[in-house]
Parts: C-alpha cells; structure tokens; sequence
C-alpha cells in the first residue's frame, strides 16, 4: 500500500492542471492600466508557451503533453464562457495561481507551477487575470486528459501538497538588495525557471526554492542544467552583462541556447525590461557555489577505450566542425558558439551535445539577434559511433574535461523528437 500511495503521489506530480469548472461567477472589473502590465507578466510567465498550439489561437490551450503515465492537455484560458476561463473572477484566478485550486476548490496538478506561482503578489495576478480578460475568447473545447489509473485521481495529491507545497507571496530578503529581491521574485515566482533547472525527489517534488542544482527534462531528453555548479552553468565567473546578452538574445560571448530554452528566450525572456533581466541576472550569479569543481580524470579502465573515440572524434570534427567553430574551438563570436571552455558542452550528463549533433538546432529569432546562425543535422551522416566520438573529442580538447560519450547514449537520444 506504500508503494502505491508513493508512486501515485510521484506520478501526480508530474500532471498538469486539469479540466477547469464553469460553474458562474463574478467577474471583478478590470482596470484599464493593468491591462498591459498583465500582458507584460504573463510573457514573464511563458504562459503562451504551453497554453498555445503552434498555428492555433493564443491560449486557447490543447498542447498535447506526453508523459511516463499518460497524455495530458493544457487548458484554454482565454475568456470564452464554455470553453475558457470567461466565469472565473479575479478571486478565481488568484485561488488558482495563489493556492494552487481550481474554482470549485478541488486541486491542480503542480506540472501548472503554483508552487512557484504562490510567491506572485495579488496585485500582479490581478494584472494577469485583466489581461487575459481582455483577449478574444476562443471557442476552442479542452481535452481530457488521456491519463491512466491511478494518475488521474486528482485527490490523492493532499498528500503530497502537506508534504511539499506552502502558499505564500515572496518576501523581500532585507539583507539583499532591492534588485536582487527584484530578481529573486521573477526567477522563484512566474519565470519558474527551477521547474527545470532543479532536482527532483522520487516523488517529484523540488524541495527547495533555491535549488538550481539541474535535472533531465522527463520525454524531451534534455538536460536542463545547473546554475550553481561552475562545472556546469554556474554563472558566478560570467560576466552581468553576458548574462543579460543570453536571456535577452538567446547569444553571448559565453555561448548560445538550444532546445527548450530556445523557446524560453523566444517566447518570453526576450520581452522583458532590460531592468529586469538585470536583476534576474544579479540573483541568479549569485547562487553560483563559490568554490570551483574538482577537474574530471578518466579513469584508468576505460581510458584505451577512450583514446580510441578521441582519434575517430578528431577526424570526425576536422571533416565536420572545424570550418564553423575553428581548430581552436574558439567559433565565431555571437555566430558560432565557442566550445573550448564552454559549460554547456562539459556537464557531467553529455545529452545535450549529442542532441545538437544529431538534430541541429538554432537559437531563437530575437529582436537582438534577428537571423541567428544555427548548425544542421547530422542525424543521417553520421554512426552512433561517431556521434559518440566527436561528442568525446570536443568534450575534451582545448582545456575542456568531462566524460566520454558512448555510443549507448547516441542510441538513446535517436528517434526523440528535436523539440
């Protein structure tokens, strides 16, 4: 019975939010200047991230979400009164993003982020629920979610909310500064950026609100990664500024984004105020670990084995790689994305290089970097084992140190689809 109470309440937690009631209600009036301070949060938010599907209407919900248990659905949230959110007032809303509850008081699923969306003010859930508002309704019907037993008993997840979750508004920390408060508020409340960038528990709960320790995105095979480790992300030696450049542009001199946090930038970071990138920028150096990681060694068992990978790598890079990025690893600035040195190609999980060699990819078109470059697939050219080898080369070359990749993790990330 514990197993299954366990399981049960892991697999909840990876649900999204469900099929919203209609039952009337009212409807409290919107004041005319949050209508663009709404909209401003929710591009802070990414909420047209996952409540639109690609050639339909802004928010009119039915992106398909696969997962170990089942496919869900995301929600229409535009004001139509059948279909939508159009009978939900300001104090719906708030119960929502505050307590995490739908309007007739049963529990969301927190794949919806209230655990992050409880620290947003009421003021700025007013503004978000005007804005909403304010759109065209969309009479576009929700899907039910196509989840399997037990996963769609929405009630078993009082426990695991006693366990995890705790409403509250962000409070300022009076020891920090008005901007790294400002920061802390984007990053732990509506941006949600730990939703990925954290490490979950077996029941798939983050325990900290300051954890940005990485983790690997469930389905998509991609490896969200740390923020604080400096052998990974950790952004404590970069530059404010680069910082900014990234999250602003989806480029920097420190490297471009890729995958889904493409998406992010293009969908949301991107709009944000150059005030407010800065501040997200200030808190989220320094959450950095202070101290340097201890270099990777290969160990001796596998290093033949390794060396063999290096030799095909070098080949396979000088053939492949060498005319964008350069003999040195060096690329291009803000066009070719350096690899010597770069985190992004050295964390300890080698998934993500693999994927960009076999997928390709692009940064996001931004107003800051309107044509980007990108790097074509390599899916149908090249083996696993040369996937495997040049991944292990540029992990290791120019100063970089990180594990091998092998041709079993190659194998893995084929057939996943790119995005």
């Amino acid at each position: 019975m514990k197993l299954f109470v366990a399981l049960t309440l892991a697999a909840l937690a990876l649900l999204a939010c469900s099929k919203k009631d209609d039952a009337p209600a009212s409807r409290a009036a919107a004041r005319p200047e949050q209508f663009a301070r709404g909209e401003y949060l929710t591009q802070v938010g990414d909420c047209y991230a996952c409540h639109t599907v690609r050639g339909s209407p802004p928010f009119a919900g039915g992106l398909d979400m696969p997962t170990p248990f089942g496919t869900l659905y995301t929600p229409n949230i535009t004001p139509d009164k059948t279909h939508g959110i159009g009978t939900w007032s300001a104090d719906d809303f708030w119960q929502a993003m505050h307590e995490g509850k739908r309007k007739d008081g049963a529990f969301l699923y927190p794949a919806f982020p209230y655990t992050n969306y409880t620290k947003v003010t009421r003021e700025d859930s007013d503004a978000i629920y005007a804005y909403l508002m304010s759109i065209a309704p969309v009479a576009q019907d929700r899907r039910e979610h196509a989840m399997r037993f037990p996963y769609n008993r929405r009630e078993l997840l009082g426990g695991w909310r006693a366990l995890y979750f705790k409403a509250g508004e962000y409070r300022n920390d009076p020891a920090q500064s008005a901007e790294w408060n400002r920061g802390a508020y984007l990053v732990e409340g509506l941006g949600h950026c730990n939703a990925c960038h954290a490490t979950r528990n077996a029941l798939g709960a983050i325990t900290r609100d300051d954890d940005y320790s990485g983790g690997l995105i469930p389905l998509q095979n991609w490896y969200a990664p740390s923020l604080t480790s400096s052998r990974e992300a950790g952004l404590g030696d970069w530059d404010t500024k680069d910082i900014v450049d990234l999250l602003r542009t989806g480029v920097s001199a420190r490297g471009a984004v890729f995958g889904p946090m493409a998406a992010v930038v293009q969908h949301s970071l991107q709009n944000l105020t150059q005030v407010d990138l800065q501040a997200m920028a200030v808190y989220l150096k320094a959450q950095s670990e202070p101290k340097a990681a201890e270099p990777w060694r290969a160990p001796e068992s596998r290093k033949a084995e390794t060396g063999k990978l290096l030799s095909l790598g070098a080949q396979v890079y000088k053939d492949r790689c060498e005319s964008c990025h350069g003999a040195d690893g060096q690329g291009v600035p803000r066009i070719y994305p350096p690899l010597a040195k770069n985190q992004a190609i050295t964390m300890t999980n080698a998934v993500n290089p693999i994927r960009i060699v076999l997928n390709g990819g692009f940064p996001p078109s931004t107003e800051g970097n309107p044509r980007p470059y990108g790097m074509p697939p390599f899916y149908q050219e090249l083996s696993d084992e040369q996937v495997a080898a040049v991944v292990t080369y540029v992990r290791q070359s120019w100063g970089n140190a990180a594990p091998p990749a092998w041709s079993v993790d190659v194998q893995k990330s084929r057939g996943v689809p790119a995005d």
